[in-house]
């Protein structure tokens, strides 16, 4: 019975040693998304593990890597499921934009890892190597995804053709609002905005437009091309005396 329960707990600790890690990525993105990356401190994600800062190291060698950590286990594995989701989607390129947008809401959006993107935006200044990571891992990635989307589309005769880069912002970007929104004002305003229904109007807005019959053969206005013009900074000091800088600028 002894030498029974000796293995029963040394099995107990091998397990519990293989969820360390895992325990501590979950702790380190509450943390992180409350507090900010500045804010911190790999002994607070210890004590929220219920772990010595010491075990910590023995995981992840600096804050950094356990940020990283993070995006690998909370981020990738959603992009990975979508671009497994559309080699294997059959139906119209629509359907597959709204079960990708919805499905990405589902895995990131409503979970605490949504939080990530405004600590990014708020914080990317002073540690750019994390904005960079972000930005090589994570959003590149997801503009590829949405780049395939399109180009299904088109492909199929379902889209018309349209700057891919300038479309995949139009997509991305309401997605990055409902998350911003989600963690600033949006647990203190008035104003209810319902995740799904807000995605699902964004694609039909992009889909289908504000016109009521657009006319057969209608064609968009060419945009303007972008010109780099000059930026004058007036700074002007305690005597009064103004100084002009200028900068180059590129406007449309």
């Amino acid at each position: 019975m002894n030498d029974q329960g000796c293995g029963s707990s040394a099995k107990r600790r091998a397990r519990r040693k293989q969820a360390r890690p895992q325990e501590l990525v979950s702790a380190a993105v509450d943390l992180f998304v409350a507090r900010g990356y500045s804010a911190t401190r790999l002994e607070d994600v210890a004590s929220a593990a219920g772990v010595s800062k010491g075990t910590v190291y023995l995981y992840f060698a600096s804050k950094e890597e356990l940020f990283k950590a993070v995006v690998q286990q909370s981020l990738l594995p959603a992009l990975a499921e979508g671009e497994a989701f559309i080699d294997a989607f059959e139906g119209t390129t629509e359907a597959l934009l709204r079960q990708i947008l919805m499905r990405w809401w589902e895995l990131v959006g409503d979970s605490p890892s949504s939080g990530l993107i405004k600590l990014l935006i708020a914080e990317s200044g002073n540690f750019p190597d994390l904005a960079r990571y972000y930005n090589v891992e994570v959003i590149e990635r997801c503009d590829r995804l949405i780049a395939r989307i399109l180009a299904r589309g088109v492909a199929q005769g379902e889209f018309r053709e349209a700057d891919v880069d300038l479309t995949t912002l139009a997509l991305t970007a309401p997605m990055l609002f409902q998350m911003m929104w989600k963690h600033s004002f949006g647990p203190c305003a008035n104003k209810v905005l319902e995740p799904k229904a807000f995605l699902t109007h964004v694609v039909a807005l992009l889909l289908h437009g504000l016109l009521r019959n657009p006319a057969t053969g209608t064609v968009l206005p060419v945009l303007p091309p972008f010109t780099a013009q000059r930026w004058e900074t007036v700074t002007v000091f305690g005597d009064g005396q103004k100084v002009v800088e200028g900068m180059d600028k590129v406007t449309a």
